[in-house]
């Protein structure tokens, strides 16, 4: 057993993640933690709400309040979200919170005692009719790269490229949308990355072996282009003020304070329970920690280049990413996720609308790995139709019923395996192994496959062995194909609980059955397990695991998020 040390990109605080942040990084992260917890590794998965910076001012002002309430009562929305969408956060914290200040503050100490920190009086917008400077989101304007016209002053989210806010074309304001700006003075804080860039591009180069190729390309691209001085301070009320004289006023910049958020929840997480845990074990001169993050590719570059060159300057034995699974995008219907256009489905929306469970199938059997990926609900409903109700469902309502009816409620007796069995616990086998293979080596697509092609698997083998039939003329061989099929809706349940937790927990309750009792998926023996289940063992029908979505019902969905429009 292993230490697996999980995170995932943190969600800005304000307003609300939708199906492209689940799958961009939030619900595969919790799925490989829900794998790796199964198959017997320590697990810590932590992830938080990242709550400094100019969104939060931004969104504060819009409604009206302090941006500690703001952050209060987005902090909470979110935290209900995944907890509705079945995420097994560790630790779900805050990067406001005092324990990553103190890390912050640590962290910086270290890099301007290292000869990495530098002070500068810079040029930046200046807005006279709001009589402030204007930082990244509080400007926007036409990229220079792209041309795309809503590019926000830190990043354009169209092409990614990092931006400084007088780059952009046409800016205005955000606050008032005045372009009465004015280019003056101020003095701030570098972070000097040429000076760590030759440390930082070998142990980039290390991991090309390992990265998927996005996330590899990625940073590659931006060590080729040369690293610059990152100003790491902003002219904001909103934030961890900088702890240096001659820089009251100024707080750290939200990419600087935000990763070290990692290690600030983790302390949260350990000081819920002092003398018992460590956030050093996990984080500091740790031992045996497999480190593995997940996120969009726009924010690859922070992940991959500007924190680990942070904690490289520290010149401490940090714990690094070891593995970084960067995703594409998911549009919505080939567009874009808009809140303000009413377009799109969110994820406090979708669970509403169908069990999480759904959501988390669909969203991880078409999860944008190499490539964007589109939701629609036309697709949406067609594999829960097909996959879920017709594959998965099918099976083990049909299997608890003719059981029921034509034997009783509890596993028959009786039977002997035949030479069917033998070749059905062959191919599982086969497929059980790929499916481990594809989930440990984070090839959620086509570990999805393999997850279906089993499912598939028991249909077709009730389908050959035909027990509806056998049973009139020999019900000792009927018993045993019955009993097979039960056994194989607890094999069933156990490969899909990474996936699909709810689903999974009801399908164990059918058969009496609890989440604890599943087995390690560590060397998973099909033959051993497909005879778990003896006969009299108790089962129940219980309710169906699924409902078919109608047309009726595509339609209303597409009228109410945008998909018509």
């Amino acid at each position: 057993m292993s230490k697996i040390l999980i995170t995932s990109a943190l969600p800005y605080v304000n307003g609300v993640p939708h199906l492209g942040h689940m799958v961009g990084c939030l619900l595969p992260s919790d799925v490989y933690a829900r794998f790796m917890r199964m198959m017997g590794h320590e697990v810590l998965y932590i992830a938080g709400t990242d709550e400094h910076g100019t969104p939060s001012e931004v969104g504060a002002a819009k409604e009206g309040m302090s941006v500690e309430a703001y952050c209060d009562k987005y902090h909470a929305r979110h935290r209900q979200t995944y907890s509705d969408f079945e995420l097994s956060f560790d630790c779900f914290g805050r990067t406001s919170s005092e324990q990553n200040k103190e890390l912050v503050y640590h962290i910086f100490d270290r890099l301007d005692e290292n000869g990495f920190i530098e002070e500068r009086t810079i040029k930046q917008l200046y807005s006279v009719d709001d009589e402030r400077f204007l930082p990244d989101r509080y400007v926007t304007g036409t990229c220079p790269y792209c041309g795309y016209e809503k590019a926000r002053g830190d990043q354009c989210e169209n092409c990614t490229k990092v931006l400084e806010p007088t780059e952009l074309i046409n800016a205005r304001s955000t606050i008032s949308g005045s372009t009465n700006l004015e280019v003056r003075e101020t003095k701030h804080l570098f972070l000097k990355l040429p000076l760590i860039e030759e440390k930082l591009a070998a142990w980039v180069k290390s991991k090309e072996p390992f990265w998927p190729d996005m996330a590899y390309s990625i940073a590659q691209k931006w060590l080729k282009e040369g690293l610059q001085e990152r100003c790491i301070t902003r002219d904001l009320k909103w934030g961890f003020p900088v702890n240096k004289p001659g820089f009251e006023g100024k707080v750290f910049y939200v990419w600087f304070d935000a990763p070290i958020g990692y290690m600030g929840i983790t302390k949260q997480w350990a000081d819920e329970k002092p003398g018992e845990r460590s956030w050093k074990d996990w984080w500091l001169d740790a031992k045996d920690v497999r480190y593995v993050e997940f996120m969009g590719k726009d924010n690859v570059p922070f992940h991959s280049i500007s924190f680990p060159a942070t904690l490289l300057g520290t010149g401490e034995n940090w714990t690094m990413v070891d593995y970084l699974k960067a995703m594409s995008y998911l549009t919505f219907e080939g567009g874009k996720f808009s809140k303000s256009e009413k377009r799109g489905i969110f994820a406090e929306d979708a669970v509403r609308e169908f069990p999480a469970d759904y959501w988390r199938y669909w969203l991880m059997s078409n999860i944008p790995e190499a490539s964007d990926s589109s939701f629609t609900f036309d697709s949406f409903a067609g594999v829960v139709n097909k996959d879920l109700n017709g594959v998965l469902g099918n099976f083990v309502s049909r299997v608890l019923k003719m059981t029921a009816s034509k034997i009783g409620s509890e596993v028959p007796a009786g039977g002997e395996m035949t030479t069917l069995e033998k070749d059905l616990t062959n191919s599982l086998q086969e497929k059980t192994n790929n499916y481990l293979k594809y989930m440990e080596e984070m090839e959620f697509r086509k570990a999805l496959n393999e997850l279906r092609a089993i499912w598939v698997e028991g249909n077709n083998y009730i389908s050959v062995a035909e027990p509806w039939t056998v049973i009139k003329e020999n019900p000792e061989r009927a018993a045993a194909i019955l009993r097979t099929c039960i056994n194989l809706i607890r094999i069933f349940a156990v490969f899909s609980a990474p996936v699909m937790p709810d689903v999974a927990e009801k399908m164990l309750a059918k058969l009496g059955l609890k989440p604890e009792d599943m087995p390690s998926l560590k060397n998973f023996d099909v033959l051993k397990e497909i005879e778990f289940l003896k006969p009299g063992h108790k089962f129940e029908i219980g309710e169906t695991l699924f409902e078919r979505i109608g047309p009726e019902k595509i339609d209303e969905l597409k009228q109410k998020y945008g998909s018509e429009k």
